[in-house]
C-alpha cells in the first residue's frame, strides 16, 4: 500500500491517468505520481506491480519490453482503450464522491 494512506482504488486511477500521457515503465510511473503530488504520494514497487499486472489482466493496459534511458530492459505500460474508458469512469467516480465528501464537511 503507498505510504500515504491512499484511498482503496486509488492507484489504479493514479496510474491510469499517467499512463493517459504516454507509455512508460513502472519505476517512471511511480517517479510521475511523485512528481505530481508534490511528493506527498509514494509508491512502493509491492503495490505499483500487482495493479499494474490488474490493469494489464483487465484489458486497461497494456505492455511490452523495451529499454529505459538507463539502458535496461524494462516493460513499458500504455494506456488501451478499453482503459481510456475506465480512466473515463473512474473520474467521474472520483468526483461524485469527492462532491460528497466535501458536501458533508461544509454542513456537518
Amino acid at each position: 500500500m503507498p505510504k500515504s494512506g491512499m484511498p482503496s482504488g486509488a492507484l489504479a486511477l493514479l496510474i491510469l491517468r499517467v499512463l493517459h500521457s504516454g507509455p512508460l515503465h513502472g519505476y517512471a510511473i511511480a517517479q510521475r505520481i511523485h512528481m505530481l503530488s508534490s511528493e506527498v504520494l509514494e509508491v512502493e514497487e509491492g503495490s505499483l506491480y500487482p495493479a499494474l499486472q490488474k490493469l494489464l489482466l483487465k484489458g486497461w493496459a497494456s505492455a511490452e519490453w523495451g529499454i529505459s534511458e538507463t539502458n535496461r530492459k524494462v516493460r513499458f505500460y500504455r494506456l488501451t482503450t478499453a482503459g481510456q474508458k475506465q480512466l473515463e469512469a473512474e473520474i467521474r467516480e472520483y468526483e461524485r464522491v469527492n462532491h460528497a465528501i466535501q458536501s458533508v464537511l461544509r454542513t456537518a
